[in-house]
């Protein structure tokens, strides 16, 4: 079991004293407002909580006159410095300087995987994203619900869930017939005729079908494109979905994406899930019949409108496979089900949301986050950088560009849920400005100094971590006891923002330590405590740009 983390354990203790006061002046039963915060601003000390503004309703005493009390018979905790009313009712605490400087050997002593947790208690996660129809390149957009996926699936685990990793495959229906049309038609362009004066309206039009037909071609060498037909369409489809899937793979692995499962939507339809979703609704009561089509009523499930499921003329709407997808999801014991889907899904909550709770399954177990649109930018200028034609940017330019490290921190710096702009110019600049450049480069510095403490031989001077008393030392430790509930919180929120700005700010403060101290220079004492913490620095660095797919170089 991971160890409890310093703030914990101090919450915890502090959490008991005032439960035990208020019990004691009549108040028992208040566990649930007694909250203790890391303050938002500085000057308020370490943790602070208002417990006393929401419990005078319940006492003939002022909050400030109540905390009195409490203060005044304030036990000695060897965690605890100071404690503080503030304003109307707030109560502060700082924690003592040497006791929490113990979290560097906490650190030091399970570097790897300092930061785990028991919070998810072991609740199995399945985890969708990306998802990307198999019928043109990845497009960044995607790319940026790759980075948060994968990074929320590491946090997941990290913080105690089990985590699956699905993408799901869109490889049947119209799109993929289309798509084979697509390629019928680069054939036949390969064959010598004119295909774009007369092109299809809804045909995709991009030059990377121009590659499928190609590569089509030396597969099949006496292929005779004049003979194909609309029939031909489907399997000409499947085939060109599938090595467009593959070149999804590829490119995701690439940007450091590993999926458990590729879930085929054809193996669904083939399994007959379409027909026994339907079947399981109209058990239930909830399908009827208008005007030929069969409908579902997730109009009693919250929705604005109710939903067409099988269309007047036998075929089913896109909305039927997706609902079988889900009723399995749940059926295969998951306790939550994520969906990341992109900007063009908002539509699909409600609906989706509806047909979950219609089937019997919590509906809140289901969560879709619904991951915005990326522009990017040089500068202040809009970039296209699709070499293959069609109105997109793809994944793979992207990563050719700016580099995988750049490209996952800037599509995680933002939430997912909010448009964002990436911008070239400060991805690729190596410099203090570039955000990723700045976390690498601490714990570069911090690789840099370790080597020359190495090459100057072992110190047998004891660590006596309680030298660690300056504000910028003390800012560095305390950021180090934050880190577990960082995870946890990112896990919790499903919001990987929160550990890019806490990656941010761990740098900054050490090179604001660095700037301000000597380490190898300093007097002995004083070097091995400083040195023991840039290595639980280093360890914290490493591994939270490790929960985000991103490397720390030893040397820059």
């Amino acid at each position: 079991m991971p160890a409890v983390s310093r703030l914990d354990e101090a919450r915890q203790e502090i959490r008991r004293v005032i439960l035990d006061f208020l019990e004691k002046a009549g108040l028992p039963g208040l566990d649930e407002l007694v909250r203790l915060d890391v303050p938002t601003e500085s000057g308020h000390g370490d943790l602070t909580t208002s417990f006393a503004l929401k419990v005078a309703s319940r006492t003939k005493q002022a909050p400030r006159a109540l905390l009195q009390r409490l203060v005044d018979g304030w036990p000695s905790l060897p965690m605890v410095e100071a404690v503080e009313i503030a304003g109307p009712g707030f109560l502060n605490f700082t924690l003592n300087t040497a006791w929490l400087a113990e979290v560097v050997n906490q650190v030091r002593a399970n570097p790897g995987h300092y930061g785990d947790s028991d919070a998810g208690q072991h609740q199995k996660v399945l985890l969708e994203y990306v998802s990307a129809n198999p019928t043109g390149p990845m497009v960044v957009v995607s790319g940026r619900a790759a980075a948060v996926g994968d990074t929320l699936a590491r946090v997941m685990a990290a913080a105690g869930f089990h985590v699956s990793r699905e993408f799901y495959v869109n490889d049947a229906g119209n799109q993929i017939a289309t798509l084979g049309h697509a390629l019928a038609l680069r054939l036949r362009e390969l064959g010598g005729e004119d295909v774009e004066s007369a092109w299809p309206e809804k045909v995709y039009p991009g030059d990377y079908v121009k590659d499928l037909a190609r590569a089509y071609i030396e597969e099949n060498p006496e292929l005779d494109a004049r003979g194909l037909t609309e029939d031909d369409y489907p399997d000409l489809g499947s085939w060109a979905a599938e090595r467009i899937r593959k070149g999804h793979e590829e490119t995701l692995r690439a940007f450091r994406v590993e999926f458990d499962q590729w879930f085929s939507e054809r193996s669904l339809r083939e399994a007959g899930a379409p027909e026994s979703v339907i079947d399981r609704l109209r058990e239930r009561g909830y399908i009827v019949e208008r005007d030929g089509a069969l409908w579902f009523t997730s109009t009693m499930f919250g929705d604005d409108k109710d939903r067409v499921m099988v269309k007047s003329d036998g075929s089913y709407t896109y909305f039927v496979p997706d609902a079988a997808y889900h009723a399995g999801k749940f059926d295969r014991g998951y306790d939550f089900v994520i969906d990341l889907l992109g900007p063009d899904h908002h539509g699909y909550v409600n609906r989706m949301r509806a047909v979950v709770e219609a089937l019997g399954y919590p509906p809140e177990r289901l969560e879709i986050l619904i991951v915005q649109l990326v522009r990017l930018l040089r500068g202040h200028e809009l970039v296209r950088m699709s070499k293959r034609g069609g109105d997109f940017v793809a994944l793979e330019d992207l990563i050719e560009e700016a580099g995988v490290d750049p490209a996952r921190f800037f599509l995680l710096e933002r939430a997912p849920e909010t448009p964002m702009d990436f911008d070239l110019n400060l991805a690729t600049l190596k410099g203090s400005d570039n955000p990723v450049y700045y976390v690498q480069y601490a714990g570069a510095r911090i690789h840099s100094v370790l080597r020359q403490w190495r090459a100057l031989g072992a110190d047998t001077v004891p660590v006596n971590l309680a030298l660690l008393t300056a504000p910028e030392e003390r800012e560095l430790v305390f950021l180090l006891a934050r880190f577990p509930e960082v995870i946890v919180r990112v896990a919790e929120e499903r919001a990987p923002q929160h550990l890019t700005k806490f990656m941010t700010d761990l740098a900054a403060a050490f090179h604001t330590f660095y700037r301000a101290h000597r380490i190898l220079d300093a007097e002995a004492g004083v070097r091995q405590a400083r040195l023991a913490l840039i290595e639980a620095v280093l360890a914290v660095n490493t591994r939270g740009l490790a929960l985000m797919g991103i490397s720390q170089p030893e040397e820059m």
